[in-house]
């Protein structure tokens, strides 16, 4: 209930009509639907005469309080924009480029380490972080990157 007096949604009647437009016409991404539609009803305030709560508004669209309570400091906090949007993912830099690459599928073609029968994951990662051909590694950017390349261990 604190979060619900400190983030009060008014939205402009440009912004609840660009909402109703978007449910309307339900082409939009399910997530920006809901978000539309929480903002509609914490902006009404009022269902049936009296204030909902983000309880009564999460239950009224089958979602967690959290979601009520996030779009709507999103929304005063951030954007209206923002609250319809995506937030930016970012896009790491890959950890074996091409050059990384074909260090890794020339040590999975050669010859298995003293004591071992095949190559494994773990092992290839643990031997390109050895050679300073990466800086890190984990054996699940390995498996990616020999997926995708078609190889197999066995």
């Amino acid at each position: 209930m604190a979060n619900e007096a400190k983030y009060v949604v008014e939205l402009t009647s440009e912004e609840r009509s660009l909402i109703k437009q978007m449910l309307s016409k339900g082409k939009a991404a399910a997530y920006k639907q809901r978000h539309g539609r929480i903002l509609l009803l914490t902006d009404q305030g009022t269902h049936g005469g009296k204030k909902m709560s983000d309880t009564a508004i999460a239950q009224v669209l089958d979602c967690g309080q959290a979601t009520v309570e996030r779009i709507r400091k999103s929304f005063v906090l951030e954007d209206f924009e923002v609250v319809l949007g995506r937030k930016n993912r970012t896009n790491y830099p890959r950890k074996i480029d091409g050059k990384a690459e074909a260090h890794l599928i020339a040590l999975t073609c050669s010859k298995a380490p003293d004591g071992y029968d095949r190559w494994t994951l773990r092992l290839l990662a643990d031997k390109l972080v050895e050679l300073k051909i990466v800086d890190s590694c984990g054996k699940d950017t390995v498996h990616r990157t020999l997926k995708k390349t078609n190889l197999s261990l066995g």
